[in-house]
């Protein structure tokens, strides 16, 4: 089938309401015949949406996934979001996945495909580990697992004879891609240690995994039982106060005590699996063209752009072309998870993938065909995402021209509420960002892109995989912003670049330093707030007159420190019947003629104010200091 291009249309769309803002209209370019699924990709909207519209239209019974519209049905349903249909088969080609086949239950079986998830340090590397016998979490900061890892591990009593392991990470940072870790599973098992329950992270999973109910199957593996402290009921009802309805309690999810540490419950766990995989009959085609999902992708040395493949449908092997995205390339080398060779891989294996050439993002779909259609189907999809990329250019350079007007505007009235509402923008702090893989770096930015409040935020400007290099010093230092570096190297002509240039480099392999950095340093761009505390008062008792030289006379006040300290260092005011009269410092401090830096309370002294001579009997001098307190997030 075909896809769409995007194009500036030249007639301008009617204008929004507010003045001198007009909106980008975009023609769309539609093949002789489309399916309802692939028109709802061309035109950019949820499948859902676009069968409920046609559904008001009164096309019900042709609403279905893969129903064939001509090209006037498809032009009138692009005509409802505001398109401008243009029937062009060439602009319009793409490579789609498979159709669905007519009878599933006729083809071979496939490996099942579970997620790990939980909380960090609940154990899943751990867990994942012991099961396919081979350690990753020493190479890990700290056990945590900083990016999504896939392994098909041979599991016996499996009617497919292995099972694939997404290993996604566990901190909140990464949400992102545990989200796409469950679109393309079938499992997830949630894992929770007995000593520690239901953890915020915990929670978030289990909110995915509703919004995924019905789709994937779900079993609980309450993991650490070997520990003293473990308290196996207390998670179980714990995980009953989330909604999730346990075996244990008459419900539907499966739960399993195992011990990552020793191995102990791991054949139940291995067991509870494989039943749930024969339940939901998982089937694939083993042959024709291949469909799956980037998993990461990263910059290997020696074999430059590398990518994770799952692969969903058919079969991959060396040679192939594929498509993911705007990146193409043909099949050079395949490994599987601990870097063995592989000859071709089939749905539910996950292989390391070189020939790309260039990198694939992270969740993108990988589809086959010929060199020729790849080619084609490539080019219309550069060229829709620089038309797309031309459109929301234009938007910024007109948000950008508006802002400025109205700066200059502002600017140009010299009155005190026009000059604070100039100032009260939030302030940015500008982050160029660079990691070892697209996942990582994709998660990294949904972390760092919520820290911050209407009056200081995180701004990302550019992203990248790879090691840092000049190029994003130049650009930091245009930005007026960081560096942040996550699990990367950052070579030494880089750092002293930087330091001549004043570009602060924020490097760790730990998410947490990473966004506990940013977070003190948006922080320090919020306003302060002063408070004023009252560190002594001191009562007027009697008024002196003392004689200096030149036959002049100085007021000194007679007083008895009532609280706290009087300090000569400190700010003075003057209270009289409750009322503030005069703010000021001291100017002498005495006590029998000696000049003294600091009265306790209890004793007497006699104070004068710099130019001040209006004190009377009564009258209360409290000394003060201000505190600057910072602002919160």
């Amino acid at each position: 089938m075909k896809k769409v291009a995007v194009n500036v249309h030249s007639r301008p769309a009617a204008p929004r309401s507010r003045p001198g803002r007009k909106k980008v209209a975009v023609n769309v370019y539609i093949p002789t015949t489309v399916s309802v699924g692939q028109l709802a990709r061309l035109l950019n909207v949820r499948q859902t949406l676009l069968q409920r519209k046609m559904v008001d239209a009164g096309m019900a019974a042709e609403a279905s996934y893969d129903h064939v519209l001509t090209s006037d049905y498809a032009a009138l349903l692009a005509e409802e979001f505001g398109r401008n249909p243009i029937i062009n088969d060439e602009a319009a080609f793409d490579i789609y996945p498979p159709a669905p086949h007519p009878d599933p239950t006729t083809l071979p079986t496939r490996p099942p495909i579970i997620t790990i998830m939980g909380h960090v340090d609940h154990g899943k590397t751990t867990l994942l580990d012991t099961l396919r016998s081979a350690s990753v979490a020493d190479n890990e900061a700290g056990g945590i697992t900083q990016h999504i890892g896939a392994f098909s591990v041979p599991v016996k009593g499996s009617s497919s004879g292995t099972i694939t392991f997404l290993d996604t990470p566990g901190h909140a940072a990464f949400s992102a891609m545990r989200s796409r870790g469950a679109s393309v599973t079938d499992m997830v098992v949630l894992v929770v240690a007995a000593d520690d329950g239901v953890m915020p992270q915990t929670k978030e999973v289990i909110r995915l995994i509703k919004g995924e109910q019905g789709k994937v199957g779900v079993v609980v593996a309450i993991n650490k039982v070997d520990k003293p402290e473990a308290d196996v009921e207390k998670v179980q009802h714990a995980l009953l106060a989330e909604g999730v309805q346990l075996e244990a309690f008459g419900g539907d999810i499966p739960s399993v005590e195992v011990s990552g540490l020793t191995g102990h419950g791991l054949t139940d766990l291995i067991d509870t699996l494989s039943l749930m995989a024969e339940v939901q009959d998982l089937r694939a085609e083993q042959d024709g063209p291949t469909y799956g999902h980037v998993i990461e992708s990263k910059m290997h040395k020696g074999l430059g752009p590398t990518a994770t493949v799952l692969v969903l449908r058919g079969c991959l092997t060396p040679g192939a072309h594929i498509l993911a995205g705007t990146s193409s390339g043909k099949v050079r080398l395949m490994s599987n998870s601990s870097g063995a060779p592989v000859k071709a891989a089939y749905p539910g294996m996950a292989v390391t993938v070189s020939g790309w050439r260039s990198l694939p993002g992270a969740g993108d779909e990988v589809v086959q065909g010929s060199e020729g259609d790849v080619k084609k189907a490539l080019a219309n999809r550069v060229r829709k995402k620089e038309v797309e990329t031309v459109l929301i250019d234009a938007e910024a350079i007109n948000i950008a021209r508006a802002a400025e007007r109205e700066r200059v505007r502002r600017k140009e009235d010299k009155s005190q509420d026009m000059r604070n509402i100039l100032d009260g923008g939030p302030k940015e702090l500008r982050l160029v960002i660079k990691g070892d893989v697209s996942g990582s770096v994709e998660a990294v930015v949904g972390a760092l892109e919520g820290i911050g409040n209407e009056k200081a935020r995180v701004k990302v400007v550019s992203t990248g995989v790879g090691d840092v290099t000049e190029g994003d010093v130049m650009m930091a230092k245009a930005a007026e912003g960081i560096i942040v570096a996550f699990s990367v190297k950052i070579p030494r002509s880089v750092e002293t670049t930087a330091a001549q240039n004043h570009v602060p480099i924020y490097s760790s392999k730990i998410i947490y330093r990473i966004m506990d950095e940013v977070r003190d340093r948006v922080t320090a761009l919020l306003p302060c707030t002063y408070e004023t505390k009252v560190t002594g008062e001191a009562t007027v008792l009697q008024l002196f007159d003392i004689h200096l030289k030149g036959k002049m006379t100085k007021k000194i006040a007679g007083c008895r420190v009532s609280n706290g300290t009087i300090e000569k260092s400190k700010g003075a005011r003057v209270v009289r019947n409750g009322q503030v009269i005069h703010e000021g410092v001291l100017d002498a401090l005495k006590q029998h003629k000696k000049d003294l830096l600091e009265v306790k309370k209890g004793t007497e002294c006699g104070i004068s104010l710099q130019d001040y001579e209006e004190l009377r009997n009564g009258d209360l001098i409290q000394m003060y200091q201000t505190i600057e307190i910072p602002g919160v997030l």
